[in-house]
């Protein structure tokens, strides 16, 4: 609904001869449509499909200031106060407004004109993704978890899953994945709310569930029919996905990730074990909204489960092509052009 109020504002205004952006203008319903819109899809009951299931599909934005885990100024408040909220919401957008440096790049290369990481706060107020654990924090990690990070610091070298940047490095095999196109940073599973491409749509059949991310355009195919997961032989960078319906509730369980593949979850990044299970349940509240939360476990790495809730907001908007570093020319020519740079010093 938004973007259609977006477009009708916009051409009024245009017609005036006057120019305001697309951000500006969501910005502006965010403040005067958005209590409409909820309004109105209140009164609207969630769709089923023609077979009887709930219908999930649709284009979803997962993108919101909320930040992952609760700020520890907030310890002990599982939600935002209206004054917290817009500190909040304003720290976002303060949070890359002059740009920032990335490796050795100068001036700075980013600012908010790129991001498109969600302008406000979820419409539950909560004060963090993390719902459990009650403050709201990632669990530690195990000791066994931080042996294995202090025996990588000590080898010198760092797994491609906790990579970012690196211009330095001898070969593209050495950056992050993401910088690849090989996995899309927030594209999950599970979804994880990040700078841009927040979005997601999701295609259904009686047998089958198609999560389809606008990151690297990865595309999840989940079996509903009961069929037996994959051989632990055969890892995926996705994972091995299953599901089923507890009554108006998808739950899909995915384990069997590729070892390389990492979470940023934490900062680095972590995981996986061979024994990480992470349990999904998609739950169309109303036609506006569809409910994501996850459980994430992995006991050789955190020392207990954590769950996220994330209300996804229904869009009108298109999933629109990510096309990424293009034959991985790019990477080449960054490599190529900073080992010429330091033969000449």
């Amino acid at each position: 609904m938004i973007p259609l109020l977006t477009e009708r504002i916009s051409r009024s205004i245009s017609r005036k001869g006057a120019f305001v952006s697309k951000k500006t203008l969501i910005a502006i319903c965010s403040l005067v449509c958005l209590p409409i819109v909820a309004t109105a899809q209140s009164r609207e009951p969630a769709p089923r499909t023609s077979w009887g299931a709930p219908d999930l599909q649709g284009v979803y934005d997962f993108g919101t200031a909320t930040p992952f885990q609760r700020p520890l100024e907030l310890e002990g408040r599982s939600e935002f106060t209206a004054e917290e909220a817009a500190v909040q919401v304003q720290r976002n957008a303060e949070q890359f407004a002059e740009g920032f440096n990335t490796e050795n790049l100068t001036p700075p290369n980013y600012n908010n004109f790129w991001f498109d990481n969600g302008s406000d706060v979820l419409s539950t107020r909560q004060s963090s993704l993390i719902v459990d654990p009650p403050d709201g924090r990632l669990p530690p990690v195990t000791p066994q978890q931080a042996r294995r990070a202090e025996a990588e610091r000590a080898a010198g070298g760092l797994p491609a899953r906790m990579h970012f940047g690196g211009i330095g490095v001898d070969g593209p095999e050495d950056r992050g994945l993401g910088e690849r196109c090989l996995l899309g940073f927030n594209s999950g599973p599970p979804l994880m709310p990040s700078a841009y491409n927040n979005y997601m749509q999701v295609f259904q059949t009686p047998d089958h569930v198609v999560i389809l991310a606008e990151m690297v355009h990865e595309a999840r195919i989940i079996p509903l029919d009961g069929r037996d997961p994959l051989s632990e032989r055969i890892p995926q960078w996705l994972g091995d996905s299953r599901g089923w319906w507890e009554g108006d509730t998808l739950i899909i369980q995915t384990r069997n990730f590729v070892p390389e593949r990492g979470f940023s979850v934490g900062r680095p990044a972590v995981g996986p074990s061979p024994k990480m299970l992470l349990t999904e349940r998609l739950t169309r509240a109303d036609a506006g909204t569809l409910l994501y939360e996850y459980t994430y476990e992995d006991p050789e790495v955190f020392t207990q489960p954590f769950s996220a809730s994330i209300p996804l907001r229904r869009t009108d908007s298109a999933i629109f092509e990510y096309s990424c570093h293009e034959g991985n020319y790019g990477m080449f020519n960054i490599l190529t052009g900073a080992r010429a740079e330091e033969a000449t010093r």
